[in-house]
């Protein structure tokens, strides 16, 4: 325990020889300030640092795209399914955005609100709010003048989605030339199927847009049916897409999805087939 404050006094008071304070005394006196100076000082630093830190957290924060955009899935997500199978929904439905207008300037979430503005043409990026300025929305279309964000089909991700693009859809009508000012886009719908091997599993990613700006969408299941016609697959009972086969095919279907768009080489392992839009028309 530490001494009582008075027995600094004490010590102060103690005299040898002439009525000099002892040399000891006086020293220890010393190295007792300098501690104590240097605690208030290791103090104030560790104090500094710790507001430092927490002011770039929040302005990292703000400049950050939503979280639902960034890969990884995060330990509060409500989304039943992993990040591959978010990231791949995210993927084919903004390159099928861009595939059906392809007359269109279409940005996806890579692009930040200063490029779209700059390189859409739409008007000054410097008018943007700076901590506004490095997000992403899903899909901006700077002929149409439209945007969308992505999520999935729940109420509480429906209302996320919808005030996300509302931001966006603010911040950007700050900045843009008055005949180019944005709204929700509406009217895109679509779907895609995986099918795994002959007859095997077939994953459906389905999505739709039920208020402006706000595109929902969902990843549904239909059981092994060997040796099936295409008709007969598709009309077999929708369920939900079981836990074990998304950890099971979660990386791959996203892999083939993208391969799909890309036409490039199916990935290993895939023995199946991928039904885009275009082919299930």
């Amino acid at each position: 325990m530490l001494a009582a404050p008075e027995s600094h006094e004490v010590r102060e008071s103690h005299k040898t020889g002439a009525g000099s304070r002892s040399p000891t005394l006086h020293r220890t006196r010393r190295s007792l300030l300098d501690m104590k100076e240097g605690g208030t000082r290791t103090r104030s630093t560790l104090g500094l640092a710790g507001f430092l830190l927490l002011l770039v957290a929040a302005l990292g924060a703000q400049a950050e795209p939503p979280s639902s955009m960034l890969p990884g899935r995060k330990p509060d997500s409500r989304e039943p399914w992993g990040a591959f199978l978010g990231k791949a929904a995210h993927e084919a439905i903004g390159i099928e955005y861009s595939l059906q207008h392809p007359s269109s300037i279409v940005f996806l979430n890579t692009a930040s609100l200063s490029i779209i503005v700059k390189e859409g043409k739409l008007g000054d990026p410097e008018r943007l709010p700076a901590f506004v300025r490095l997000l992403r929305p899903d899909i901006t279309d700077t002929r149409l003048l439209v945007l969308f964000e992505i999520k999935p089909d729940d109420e509480e991700s429906r209302r996320e989605g919808r005030e996300q693009a509302g931001r966006y859809l603010a911040a950007l009508n700050e900045a843009v030339k008055p005949d180019k000012k944005l709204v929700g886009g509406i009217g895109f719908e679509g779907s895609l199927f995986l099918e795994f091997e002959n007859g095997g599993a077939l994953w459906k990613l389905s999505w739709r847009t039920p208020e402006p700006g706000v595109a929902l969408y969902r990843w549904s299941y239909r059981r092994k049916k060997p040796n099936a016609s295409w008709k007969e697959r598709v009309a077999q009972k929708e369920e939900e897409l079981p836990r074990e086969e998304i950890e099971q095919r979660g990386e791959l279907a996203e892999q083939a999805i993208r391969a799909a768009y890309d036409k490039g080489e199916r990935p290993k392992g895939f023995q199946g087939q991928v039904y885009l839009p275009g082919d299930c028309g």
